[in-house]
């Protein structure tokens, strides 16, 4: 082929973790390669249904309107908002992280009057906090992150969940970091709308977005007074076309990325939920016993910490960038940094679905006492490694 055109893709090889995307399974990218079928041809169909019961099983829940939104996790958050909110209504959100704050912007932009309440990142809000905010506005919704991605937090639902149910408000619920890592019991916590994305602990490229909307959810969308502000994530017409009663043409799915979604959803359940939970709190233990034997502390109070995220305090006068740097092009390992009032401050380690595995975590630490060695910051040989093998022979 002539020089005049570009080199054909040829990615390098990274073990993947940082917030995400994480590693795929091979079984994931052979789906991925399958032949590509109509958009509404019988076997897509059926590959739809099936992708909608075992998103339910994930999900934990039985609510009918399950499905995948076409697009990241982003399109998911506003799939979940746009549909539910109509210009004036009222919307609750709590801020503790960049996606907190996101989640404020994008119900602001579809007409939402947002009141925010506000914890520093890597805090969590309490039940009482959300009871007196909910109670001085009395909003039609409600809008929580589950897992802050930016930060490394795991916010505590059941109890918020109750305060707001108390006081007739929806609760919507972003799950993109947890789903497939930690229990997410829409069901047992009364979620009205949840949403996700595939890259994180279900190990598929991103591209489609897990949604779920309760009973009564359906219900507020069925008696609005406006048509939903964006054709292309009304749920009225979307869930016809994911309807195993009546298929109403939408728009082309993206065929193979389902594909990729069915497969993994299919290894998810194969290893069991709580299998792939003890999994993901087993290797994060094990990373968090290396990470302290070499000196490094986490930015979040240990109960409120994601398995699957790991936010650590970056050690005095170690460059956060070079650090980064190295990892990626001497190991071929990818770390996230902080953001907002954590950039610079924090590493963001994720251990997520496929990259959530013993050789990972020993791989990763060793790697970073080489990097930090480096750096001028002082660490016992092999400390961290060794806490992690003690961990794991525990």
């Amino acid at each position: 082929m002539s020089d005049k055109f570009p080199k054909p893709v040829d990615p390098p090889r990274r073990v993947l973790m940082g917030p995400g995307p994480s590693d795929v399974a091979p079984q994931v990218l052979a789906a991925l390669a399958a032949p590509t079928v109509g958009h509404l041809d019988p076997y897509f169909l059926k590959l739809m249904d099936e992708v909608q019961q075992m998103l339910r099983e994930v999900f934990q829940t039985k609510n009918k309107l399950t499905l995948a939104v076409s697009g990241t996790g982003s399109a998911g958050m506003e799939a979940c908002i746009v549909n539910l909110v109509e210009p004036g209504d009222k919307m609750l959100i709590c801020v503790n992280g960049v996606f907190g704050g996101r989640m404020a912007d994008v119900a602001t932009r579809y007409g939402a009057e947002v009141m925010t309440i506000e914890r520093p990142f890597g805090e969590v809000f309490t039940a009482d906090e959300v009871q007196q905010a909910v109670k001085e506005f009395q909003p039609k919704l409600v809008g929580i992150v589950h897992a802050e991605t930016s930060t490394g937090a795991l916010q505590p639902i059941e109890a918020i969940s109750k305060a707001v149910h108390a006081a007739g408000a929806l609760l919507v619920l972003d799950c993109v970091t947890s789903l497939g890592g930690l229990p997410v019991k829409i069901d047992d916590w009364q979620i009205d709308a949840a949403y996700s994305g595939t890259q994180k602990c279900l190990s598929c490229p991103p591209g489609l977005a897990p949604v779920t909307f309760s009973d009564r959810a359906v219900e507020v969308m069925e008696t609005r007074d406006s048509k939903v502000a964006s054709w292309y994530l009304d749920m009225s017409m979307v869930r016809n076309y994911w309807s195993d009663q009546s298929r109403a043409y939408h728009h082309t799915a993206p065929i193979n990325m389902n594909y990729g979604l069915h497969q993994a959803l299919r290894n998810v359940l194969d290893e069991g939920l709580e299998n792939a939970f003890t999994r993901h709190q087993r290797n994060h233990l094990a990373l968090r016993a290396g990470l302290e034997a070499m000196g490094l502390n986490y930015a979040v109070a240990e109960e409120y910490r994601l398995p699957m995220l790991n936010a650590v305090l970056i050690p005095n006068g170690v460059d956060d960038k070079a650090v980064r740097s190295r990892l990626l092009n001497e190991f071929g390992i990818e770390i996230g940094g902080g953001l907002g009032p954590m950039a610079g401050k924090t590493w963001r380690i994720g251990l997520m679905g496929e990259a959530c595995t013993q050789r990972n975590v020993l791989l990763f630490l060793a790697a970073l006492e080489n990097c930090l060695h480096a750096a001028g910051h002082s660490i016992s040989p092999g400390a961290g490694v060794g806490a992690a093998n003690e961990y794991y022979a525990s």
